[in-house]
């Protein structure tokens, strides 16, 4: 006959109810909350920067489609407003608001240039956060880091 051993069997049963405690636990969400953080502090300006960007590309595209419109549909050196342009086709209806959801402004200057803008993320017309479509990379930049 064989005789158990005492120690051998508790070690068995001991090693197989052990699990996951809940300081390893915490351990593992304070770790992946610290990852999380510096990521999103590393994204966060990226992803500010790509709304000025396609801002800037937004109101390019509307710049060119009011000046085909002066050329084309003008009459008397008419400045287009964004519903001119999407009345006459010139512009898609889904492309007037700039990436802040406010609608593209346009502005005919004096010596017919035609200027468009995005007032930015505030929302407000004449503030240093309004995106042209002239914009120069470290315009794009300077807005950005606003």
């Amino acid at each position: 006959m064989s005789t158990v051993n005492l120690n051998d069997v508790l070690k068995k049963i001991r090693s197989r109810r052990r699990g996951v405690t809940l300081v390893e636990v915490l351990i593992v969400v304070a770790i992946m909350a610290v990852i999380a953080g510096g990521a999103t502090l590393l994204v966060f300006p990226q992803f500010r920067k790509a709304k000025v960007e396609a801002a800037k590309v937004g109101a390019d595209a509307v710049k060119q489609a009011g000046e085909l419109w002066m050329n084309v549909d003008a009459e008397g050196g008419a400045c287009p407003t964004v519903k001119d342009l999407v009345d006459s086709k010139k512009l898609d209806a889904k492309k007037t608001d700039d990436p802040f959801g406010q609608p593209y402004r346009i502005v005919c200057e004096e010596g017919g240039d035609l200027r468009v803008y995005s007032n930015g993320r505030d929302g407000k017309e004449g503030t240093p956060d309004d995106i042209r479509d002239d914009f120069k990379p470290s315009d794009i930049k300077r807005v950005a880091d606003l």
